[in-house]
């Protein structure tokens, strides 16, 4: 019971739009108190003591949230989903994939979304610390922050969870 009260439940503004995902536990909490209403049920029923609770799946806020438009932060797994786990050199679905900056720190190259590519460990290697020209390398893409579409956000969840995916690749 305890590993169903922790699976992720979508959660909606009053809009419909996808705002994050919470633990079911979280989901009943905000159902219980009239702070969101339950839009889809895909997980059966959780036994109480004397009541069953519907399990949710997705919820919908009762009230509107207002908040600043999302980012997709920095991080070495976000450069990889980026760039869908590929080689941006070679073009390869590498196991093992680095970091490469485009342009070398010690050239003055930032640490940023449009500085980082994904990089197979041999192609790594071979341009070393020098520039793309003077390694002879091609980039197969520009590298650029992603944009924080719910359906990137919510991606990985909806390969999972199916039944998320009308709520989510509408934004």
């Amino acid at each position: 019971m305890n590993n169903r009260l922790q699976a992720p439940v979508l959660v909606l503004n009053a809009n419909y739009e996808p705002l994050n995902v919470c633990t079911t536990r979280r989901a009943l909490g905000l159902m219980s108190a009239d702070k969101a209403a339950l839009v889809l049920n895909g997980r059966g029923y959780i036994q109480a003591v004397s009541v069953q609770f519907p399990a949710p799946s997705v919820i919908r806020l009762d009230r509107m949230i207002r908040r600043p438009h999302p980012e997709v932060k920095l991080s070495k797994q976000e450069v990889f989903r980026r760039d869908n786990y590929v080689c941006q050199y070679c073009g390869r679905q590498a196991s093992k994939l680095t970091l490469d900056h485009v342009i070398p720190k010690h050239l003055g190259g930032l640490h940023s979304w449009d500085n980082l590519v994904a990089a197979c460990p041999t192609c790594n290697h071979r341009k070393g610390g020098r520039t793309l020209e003077t390694a002879n390398m091609r980039l197969l893409r520009s590298p650029m922050a992603p944009t924080a579409s719910a359906s990137y956000i919510f991606g990985h969840y909806v390969a999972r969870y199916q039944e998320w995916a009308p709520y989510v690749e509408g934004w």
